[in-house]
């Protein structure tokens, strides 16, 4: 058992740090074709913050342990809302762009819904057993390739020549930042799941508890770590384009393409207060961004609240 927390720990240094170099190099690279702000926390840091839940699903899902991977979405999503934007705001009031409230938070709320359908297969039907079908990976799949569509047509009409010298590395040592921490992240979310699903089994706790605390919150430090770094630089576009970015490639890239490449998941155990909780934070995101386009303080430790609320019910219930 200690050797599997040892473990443990050793997995989230790896993706941690290897997500870290995976968004220095992948911002290198998207500096140096000049792309804005918005766009890389949307885009690059997005994704290469969600790496380590996506290498975490591939995992799971090769390994059986279906339960980690919806549990890690799930919880990384709200963790992403409530605590990373509710420390966020804390910092410092976040500004919140037009574009943001009226395109991509709607979008947000439009995928969060359609995902918290596709997992209630028991309230509509209750002879049911909720499940996660290949063609419900393709459902969630299309509708992400639509966002992506829609950030293509961004980078086309949306080019930031203000920061063609914010040039972070060369090119070629941003490749290889890419390459080393996509590498790490592989590595890291093996040790992760591994000892994750022994450590379940050994002291007799859920892998639904499990992936929704220990694997959601170790996954989602790169998250926390980006976003609370670039409100205290005052770089609020990549901090909310990477909370924004980071759930929508969770639900495309993390759910979506691993269940139709490998197949669907049954039997799953989350029940209604995990979707409502998810539905509830993407909601508040939108409200609190469209009544004023900032997130303030006040609406920040609204967040923090109601996360604790919702995880003492997770531990304790």
């Amino acid at each position: 058992m200690f050797l599997q927390i040892l473990l443990l720990i050793l997995g989230f240094i790896i993706l941690i740090k290897g997500a870290d170099i995976f968004v220095d190099g992948a911002s290198g690279i998207a500096r140096n074709f000049k792309v804005s702000k918005m766009l890389i926390g949307l885009t690059i840091v997005a994704f290469g913050t969600s790496a380590p839940e996506f290498a975490v699903s591939v995992k799971s899902l090769l390994s059986g342990s279906g339960d980690i991977v919806f549990g890690n979405v799930i919880g990384s999503n709200i963790l992403n809302i409530l605590l990373i934007l509710g420390v966020s705001a804390c910092v410092h009031t976040l500004t919140v762009k037009n574009n943001t409230v009226k395109k991509e938070l709607p979008i947000t709320l439009l995928i969060t819904t359609l995902m918290a359908v596709l997992l209630s297969d028991h309230i509509f039907d209750p002879s049911l057993i909720n499940s996660f079908t290949r063609s419900d990976g393709v459902v969630l799949l299309l509708f992400f390739l639509v966002f992506i569509y829609y950030l293509i047509s961004m980078m086309r009409n949306k080019v930031d020549h203000d920061e063609t010298d914010d040039v972070i590395m060369k090119l070629p040592k941003a490749i290889i930042f890419t390459v080393v921490g996509i590498i790490s992240i592989v590595l890291g979310s093996n040790f992760v799941v591994d000892s994750a699903s022994s450590l379940a089994k050994t002291i007799g706790i859920s892998e639904r508890m499990i992936s929704l605390t220990i694997i959601a919150l170790g996954t989602s430090l790169p998250e926390l770590v980006t976003s609370v770094m670039a409100t205290r630089k005052g770089e609020y576009d990549i901090a909310i384009g990477n909370v924004v970015g980071s759930n929508i490639f969770n639900f495309g890239m993390v759910i979506g393409l691993p269940i139709t490449l490998f197949g669907g998941v049954r039997n799953l155990t989350f029940n209604s207060v995990d979707l409502i909780v998810m539905m509830i934070a993407a909601i508040l995101l939108f409200l609190f961004s469209w009544k004023d386009y900032k997130i303030s303080r006040k609406e920040g430790i609204v967040f923090l609240i109601l996360f604790v609320v919702y995880y003492s019910y997770v531990i304790f219930l």
